[in-house]
């Protein structure tokens, strides 16, 4: 054995069996740590890889409806028949010091954070570890610790998993939503803030239920906050790292986390967010007495975890997706079973599992809504599908991704000829590759 491969198997060594972080430190060093042995995965895609004279026309388009829309930026990835066939970004990931976004960059996905909870669920289901018919809360639930045992409604010992996934668990923001009401909860539970999201579910235990559980819907936060603690609960570990290890990862996932409150803890490739003109400032979710924007300390992010709280890059959205699509092009991390029974119309209207809309054609969506964010992931049965993030909200609020869906769809068509090259190749990088290559060195993006 020669003393490179000698120096290069102990490297190996080194990065899976040191528990360690992967970051980029300042432009022009190369310190490193790694994560489970992996890096950020998306960093070897650049927008050059999408530049080309048959997708000007795209770009034109894309560029004209963040000046429309008066966004700082904004992020694409689009797959053809399971290649990613397309990946980058527009406008700036920091407009004030003018960085440039890049397809490496991560963005709050929102509510398309609630799929990625359901998957979690579905395979905990696959295992045999839950049931979707499992009741919550009571004697006879998963949650059936003593911090949830005063329960005001006993229907409430009645929701079942299923329930929570299908936003037909009794809960409702006919009084404001609990998840974005942090303060006005701790003064009711007579806590200090910042309030964890026990709390939110012990102060929801607290009140009577809408409506009874499985009679109707309406959409909830609140409900795949729940979930995220089911997750934990049976799996015996903490949801990120459970998510992380046991969807994300084997689906080649690798930077993809939740998020943080504050502008100053955000990732070092996650981009700013940036509110409509007209936006207003709240009371800091934490106490502290400040006044701020929603997107940087007036709404509780890290709170909202499984509902909401998870970054991404639409080219890692995109491989997610392709992970549990039923297909065989990418190899499934679900049942082809499980994959039917999340996208199936329900009979009587309820949402489907994780998805926000499905139709029985194949095509289905999932929207996600932030101060700061706005994403939409679509897949579609014509061998189109795509992810399209934002890091700037409108005065459209939640029905802003209508108008994101309306430009994916004019972009899709205004491409005769997409390149041919699967970014993917790109985009999937191993520990013996990382040990082997020379690292590349990146700016500090924070």
């Amino acid at each position: 054995m020669t003393i490179r491969k000698i120096i290069s198997f102990l490297i190996i060594v080194l990065l899976v069996f040191l528990d360690q972080n992967f970051s980029f430190s300042k432009q022009g060093t190369t310190k490193v740590s790694f994560d489970n042995s992996i890096e950020a995965v998306s960093l070897r895609i650049s927008n050059q890889l999408s530049t080309s004279k048959d997708t000007k026309r795209a770009d034109r388009l894309i560029k004209r409806f963040l000046r429309k829309w008066e966004l700082a930026g904004a992020s694409v990835a689009i797959v053809k028949d399971g290649d990613l066939v397309f990946a980058k970004g527009y406008g700036y990931a920091n407009r004030e010091q003018k960085q440039e976004i890049e397809p490496s960059n991560l963005f709050r996905v929102a509510s398309v954070s609630k799929l990625i909870t359901a998957t979690a669920i579905m395979k905990l289901q696959e295992e045999g570890k839950l049931q979707l018919d499992d009741y919550v809360f009571g004697e006879h639930g998963i949650l059936n610790d003593s911090i949830y045992s005063h329960i005001r409604d006993k229907r409430a010992k009645r929701i079942t998993i299923e329930e929570l996934l299908r936003h037909t668990a009794g809960f409702t923001s006919k009084y404001g939503d609990p998840m974005f009401l942090p303060l006005a909860i701790a003064k009711k539970m007579k806590v200090e803030p910042p309030i964890s999201a026990e709390t939110t579910i012990q102060f929801a235990l607290s009140r009577r239920l809408h409506f009874r559980p499985g009679s109707r819907g309406s959409y909830s936060n609140l409900g795949y906050v729940i979930l995220e603690k089911v997750i934990e609960k049976v799996s015996g570990k903490d949801y990120e790292k459970f998510v992380q290890k046991n969807i994300l990862n084997p689906a080649g996932i690798f930077d993809m986390h939740l998020g943080k409150n504050l502008r100053e803890e955000k990732f070092p490739n996650e981009v700013n967010y940036y509110e409509q003109s007209n936006a207003i400032k709240i009371s800091a979710y934490d106490g502290s007495g400040k006044t701020v924007f929603r997107s940087n300390g007036g709404n509780n992010i890290e709170e909202l975890g499984g509902a909401g709280g998870w970054i991404a890059s639409p080219a890692e959205l995109v491989k997610f997706m392709l992970a549990i699509d039923g297909d065989d092009s990418h190899p499934d991390i679900l049942s082809r079973a499980s994959v039917v029974y999340m996208t199936t119309p329900s009979k009587r209207g309820f949402s489907p599992i994780g998805w926000k809309g499905t139709r029985s054609n194949g095509t289905w969506w999932r929207t996600g809504t932030l101060a700061g964010s706005s994403a939409l992931l679509k897949h579609q049965t014509n061998g189109y599908s795509y992810a399209i993030i934002t890091n700037t909200s409108t005065w459209r609020g939640p029905e802003f991704t209508h108008e994101l869906s309306i430009l994916m769809s004019r972009v899709l068509r205004s491409v005769k000829k997409w390149p041919a090259e699967d970014l993917f190749n790109h985009f999937e990088a191993r520990p013996e590759r990382m040990a082997l290559e020379e690292i590349p060195k990146f700016q500090d993006w924070s």
